[in-house]
């Protein structure tokens, strides 16, 4: 087992998880209760990595990261160093990649919510911000829950953006899929065997979660 790429996934994994959340909430507060026109565009891009292929996302975000474009060049000036194949570059790819799983299921939470609950909320004089954290996000932790959870366990198993946007740096930018693919091209498949259990047996973890809360919010 490559302890460096474990260490490096689930660092990655958890630091995503936390930022996504922190982006997922107020967006999937605006796309539940949100009348603009064009909110049907900003979930079909929110939606988009869901479908579209990982080595395109990641060569349109390597592009994005390098020194030729405004953003690449910016960061540069501001740290010193390029976004790409870096740790930071990972994490930026990585929630972009796995926004959709932070987003709908806490969009599908909040929609869930009877609207009576959160009028008489407002008549009672809670503002928008007391309505999101007593009223919302409490009532719809089963679905932060399961947000949280599909998220780590993507960013857990990411292959293609990572790649594309990291490259294969050992104790910087290597995870677990991308030691699989070393382990197998290396003919070393007893390694690669235990690296790739130990993912399926988080993404098996992590749809059992999911599906028991499920089955609990259902029942009660």
């Amino acid at each position: 087992m490559d302890t460096q790429a474990l260490w490096l996934t689930l660092k990655l994994a958890t630091v995503t998880t936390a930022l996504l959340l922190c982006i997922a909430v107020p967006l999937s507060w605006w796309l539940a209760f949100g009348k603009a026109r064009w909110k049907v565009a900003v979930e079909a891009v929110a939606t988009l990595p869901l479908i579209l292929p990982p080595t395109v996302l990641g060569f349109y975000l390597l592009v994005l990261m390098g020194p030729r474009t405004a953003f690449g060049r910016f960061f540069i000036h501001l740290t010193g160093h390029p976004l790409a194949f870096s740790f930071s570059g990972l994490v930026i790819g990585s929630m972009i990649y796995s926004l959709p799983f932070a987003v709908q299921p806490v969009a599908t939470g909040f929609s869930g919510i009877r609207t009576e609950i959160l009028d008489a909320a407002r008549l009672l004089g809670a503002s928008p911000l007391r309505v999101l954290f007593f009223v919302l996000l409490p009532l719809s932790r089963r679905s932060l829950f399961s947000a949280a959870v599909l998220c780590f366990a993507h960013t857990m198993g990411e292959f293609g953006v990572v790649l594309m946007i990291g490259g294969d740096i050992p104790g910087a930018t290597r995870t677990l899929s991308i030691a699989i693919y070393d382990q197998v091209q290396d003919f070393r498949y007893t390694d690669a065997d235990r690296t790739a259990f130990l993912l399926l047996a988080v993404t098996l973890l992590a749809l059992i979660a999911v599906y028991s809360m499920r089955k609990q919010a259902r029942s009660g």
